[in-house]
C-alpha cells in the first residue's frame, strides 16, 4: 500500500472516550484509510511513538468572521490543536450587508468582541452583500483550519429593519419573513447555525445596544422555526439572563430561549453558562432549567469554559485601573517604557494613588460597565487579581491575589496593583478573574464541565484581541484538567471527546471528530508530560497596527487538516489546507457521559 501520510506508534485517543490504544494510521487525499499495525509506505511519514494522537479539535464558539477575510493562519486558534471552528457567535458578524452599513457592523464588532475597529477597517476587503456571498470569499482564502459559519441575528436585523434594528420597534410581519429568508438562504449555502445575543454587556462602540437585543418573541421563533426547513443547523444563544434582578425576570428570559428551541423542532441550541459576580448562583438556575428543557425533549446544552473567564489588565492592553486618573492620561501616550520611568518616580506614585478617577466605560469606550464598576471598588476587587506568572496558573490561590499583597504590605490594594503593573518593566500582566472564581477554586467549574448536558465552548477566538487569549481553552483543559490539577483530575479519554467527537456531532460534522477509517484527517499529536501555556503576550500584527494578545504552547508535537501538517513542534508550517465547511449532517446533541 501506498499513502500520502503515515503516523506510527502513537497511543491513539480516538475521540470515542474508550482507552489509549496504540496504532498506526494511514491517510490518502485527506482520509483516514487505515488504522493498526502498518507496513505500507508513505510519502510522509511522523514518528508519534511515545505521543498521544487526538482528532483535531473543534470549537464551537469563535470570532473569526473578519479575521479569516484576510488572515489564513488564524492564531491563536490554530496553534491550539483546533482543526475546525464555527464563527458567527454571539450574533455579531458581517453578513448579510448593504455597502452601506459596513462601518455598522464593524462599530458592533469593536464594542461587542474588542477586536479594533481601525483593524477591521483596514483589513476586511468586503466584495460581499448575501450570505452565501460571503462564504464564497471567505472560502477562496486558504486557511490553517477550516471554518464553519453561523448566520449573526444582528446582520440580519441591520440589513432588514436598518436604523429601526435598535429603535426598541418590533419587526413588521414583513420583515420578520425577509429575515427568515435570508437565514433559510443562508443555511442552504452551507450556513451550521443562527445565534442571537442578548447580553446587556454587548454593546457598540457607541453605548448602543445590539440590534438582537431588541427582538421579541415572534421574531425570535421565527428564525429559529427556519432550520425546520434543513437536515442541519444549531441555534446558539448568549444572555445575562437579567442578572440579580430576581427569579420572575430570569425565567421570562430563559422562556424566550426555550420557546426558540421548541421553534426548531429539534435542531439542538446552546446557552452560555458562567458564574458571574453580580449573582454567583445563577448559573445553578441555567442548569436547573436546561435539565427541565432536556426532560421535555428540546435538545438544550449550555457552553462551558475550563478556567475562570476574566481580563487581562497592563499598562499597553486595552485597559487597566489607572486609564482614568489624570496623572495617567497626562503621559498615556508616551512609549511604555518612558511612562514606567515616570511612573516610578515617587511623586507621581503618590498622587496617582490619591486621585480620583474618572469613569472609564460608558459610550464609545471599550472598558465593559462591570469591569469599571469593580475597579471602583478596587479594595474587593483585588481579591479576585493575580499576577499572570510564566507558565500562568489559572486556578491561583487566595494568597496569590493582590488583595494579600496589599496586606502584606499596609500600602493598600491600588498601590499594590500599581507595583504589579510596573514589574518587569511595564510588561507585567494581571490577571482578573472576573467570572467562574467566586469560590477562589475551579470546583463549580468542574460541575460545569462534568454535567452530562455541557459542551466545551466559549473560546471567544479571535475576539477580546486586547484582554484575553482564551482561544487557549483546548490546552488548559488537557493540561490541567488532565493532568496537572491536584485533585478533582478528569480522565483524558474523556477531555478528548470534549474537544472532539462531541462538538462535531453537535454542528452535524459527522466526518470528524473521531479517529476511525473514512473520517476526515485531522489530527494532533501531542507531546502529553509536557503540554503546557506560555504567558500571553502583545503583538502588533493586526492590520492598522492594532495590538492582540497571541498565546504559545509547547507540546503540540504536530497539528494535521485534511492530511496536510499545519503545524510543527508549535510553529505554525505555512500549509493552508483549510476551507469553509458546506455539508453536514444532522446535528446530534448526544447526552456526555459522568467521567
Amino acid at each position: 500500500m501506498s499513502w500520502d501520510l503515515r503516523i506510527n506508534g502513537g497511543m491513539l485517543v480516538d475521540g470515542s472516550g474508550r482507552a489509549p490504544y496504540r496504532a498506526d494510521i494511514a491517510v490518502r487525499d485527506g482520509q483516514i484509510v487505515a488504522i493498526g499495525r502498518l507496513s505500507g509506505t508513505a510519502a510522509r511519514t511522523i514518528d508519534a511513538d511515545g505521543a498521544l494522537v487526538t482528532p483535531g479539535f473543534v470549537d464551537v464558539h469563535s470570532h473569526f468572521d473578519g479575521q479569516a477575510t484576510w488572515d489564513g493562519a488564524l492564531a491563536p486558534s490554530s496553534v491550539h490543536g483546533v482543526t475546525t471552528a464555527a464563527m458567527g457567535s454571539c450574533g455579531v458578524g458581517f453578513a448579510p450587508v448593504r455597502p452601506t452599513d459596513h462601518d455598522k457592523l464593524i462599530a458592533l464588532m469593536e464594542g461587542v468582541e474588542d477586536i479594533p475597529g481601525a483593524a477591521l477597517s483596514e483589513g476586511i476587503p468586503w466584495g460581499w452583500e448575501s450570505f452565501p456571498e460571503y462564504l464564497d470569499v471567505v472560502d477562496s482564502i486558504p486557511h490553517a483550519m477550516d471554518l464553519c459559519a453561523h448566520v449573526p441575528h444582528d446582520c440580519l436585523r441591520v440589513y432588514v429593519m436598518g436604523e429601526r434594528a435598535v429603535a426598541d420597534q418590533p419587526a413588521t410581519d414583513e420583515e420578520r419573513a425577509e429575515m427568515v429568508r435570508l437565514l433559510d438562504e443562508a443555511l442552504a449555502a452551507g450556513a451550521c447555525g443562527f445565534t442571537t445575543g442578548r447580553s446587556d454587556n454587548h454593546r457598540n462602540n457607541d453605548g448602543q445596544p445590539t440590534p438582537a437585543s431588541e427582538a421579541n418573541e415572534a421574531e425570535l421563533t421565527a428564525l429559529a422555526a427556519a432550520l425546520r426547513n434543513h437536515e442541519h443547523g444549531v441555534l446558539q444563544g448568549v444572555s445575562d439572563f437579567n442578572i440579580a434582578d430576581g427569579p420572575e425576570p430570569f425565567d421570562r428570559e430563559f422562556d424566550l430561549y426555550e420557546a426558540m428551541a421548541r421553534a426548531a423542532g429539534g435542531h439542538p441550541m446552546s446557552v452560555s453558562l458562567i458564574q458571574r459576580v453580580r449573582d454567583p448562583d445563577q448559573w445553578k438556575r441555567i442548569v436547573a432549567r436546561v435539565e427541565g428543557a432536556h426532560a421535555a425533549g428540546l435538545p438544550m446544552r449550555m457552553q462551558v469554559s475550563p478556567r475562570p473567564i476574566g481580563v487581562l489588565l497592563g499598562l499597553d492592553t486595552t485597559f487597566h485601573p489607572f486609564i482614568g486618573h489624570p496623572s495617567y492620561k497626562a503621559v498615556a501616550h508616551l512609549p511604555l517604557a518612558e511612562r514606567v520611568a515616570h511612573l516610578k518616580k515617587p511623586e507621581v506614585r503618590a498622587r496617582l494613588l490619591k486621585e480620583r478617577p474618572e469613569a472609564v466605560a460608558g459610550d464609545g469606550s471599550s472598558v465593559p460597565p462591570l469591569v469599571d464598576a469593580l475597579l471602583q471598588r478596587i479594595d474587593e476587587a483585588a481579591f479576585l487579581m493575580f499576577p499572570l506568572l510564566d507558565p500562568p496558573i489559572y486556578e491561583p490561590s487566595a494568597n496569590d491575589s493582590l488583595a494579600a499583597r496589599a496586606m502584606h504590605s499596609g500600602d493598600g490594594a491600588l498601590a499594590a496593583l500599581l507595583d504589579a503593573l510596573l514589574d518587569e518593566d511595564g510588561h507585567a500582566l494581571i490577571y482578573f478573574a472576573l467570572f467562574n472564581y467566586m469560590g477562589m477554586n475551579l470546583d463549580n467549574v468542574r460541575s460545569m464541565l462534568t454535567h452530562p448536558l455541557s459542551i466545551s465552548g466559549l473560546t471567544d477566538g479571535g475576539a477580546h484581541v486586547g484582554t484575553v487569549c482564551d482561544a487557549s481553552f483546548p490546552t488548559t483543559l488537557l493540561s490541567w484538567w488532565g493532568r496537572d490539577r491536584p485533585e478533582g483530575r478528569l480522565p483524558v479519554p474523556w477531555l478528548v471527546r470534549k474537544l472532539t467527537s462531541e462538538p462535531a456531532r453537535f454542528l452535524g460534522l459527522h466526518d470528524r471528530g473521531l479517529i476511525a477509517p473514512g473520517k476526515r484527517a485531522d489530527f494532533n499529536i501531542l507531546d502529553f508530560d509536557n503540554l503546557r501555556l506560555h504567558k500571553p503576550k502583545l503583538h502588533a500584527d493586526l492590520p492598522a497596527g492594532g495590538k492582540r494578545f497571541l498565546q504559545d504552547a509547547t507540546g503540540y508535537k504536530a497539528t494535521i487538516v485534511g492530511g496536510q501538517v499545519t503545524l510543527l513542534d508549535g510553529i505554525l508550517t505555512g500549509a493552508l489546507p483549510g476551507r469553509v465547511v458546506r455539508k453536514y449532517g444532522r446535528p446530534t446533541a448526544q447526552v456526555a457521559p459522568t467521567p
